[in-house]
């Protein structure tokens, strides 16, 4: 499952922009490679949802670095808001546009 999700993220037009989700978590596992960084993180249930883990879609590890977001700045067990849309078939995985750290917002796109 996680090579259809590595490669299911290079097509955008594969992303619901039409639903735009915020979600806000626990880190559980990072990536900082090209093309793209990426996450997983278990969101906490809220009302009658289940915990959920998403697969994270972030920016290219250099539009990261430039929007200071450096490689080593995100951490497993940080807590993160992540605004961005579904994937229209992956139901775990999103595609970033923003995420928050620290209370400092990283656009992403």
């Amino acid at each position: 499952m996680l090579l259809g999700l590595a490669l299911a993220h290079h097509g955008w037009s594969s992303y619901d922009a039409s639903r735009v989700i915020t979600a806000t978590g626990t880190v559980t596992e990072i990536t900082f490679e090209f093309p793209h960084a990426t996450i997983w993180m278990e969101v906490p249930p809220s009302g009658l949802t289940l915990q959920r883990k998403w697969y994270v879609v972030l920016a290219p590890p250099s539009r990261m670095e430039a929007r200071g977001l450096p490689n080593g700045s995100l951490k497993v067990g940080a807590r993160v808001t992540v605004v961005g849309y579904p994937h229209r078939t992956e139901r775990e995985e999103m595609r970033a546009e923003r995420i928050i750290l620290d209370g400092k917002t990283v656009e992403l796109r």
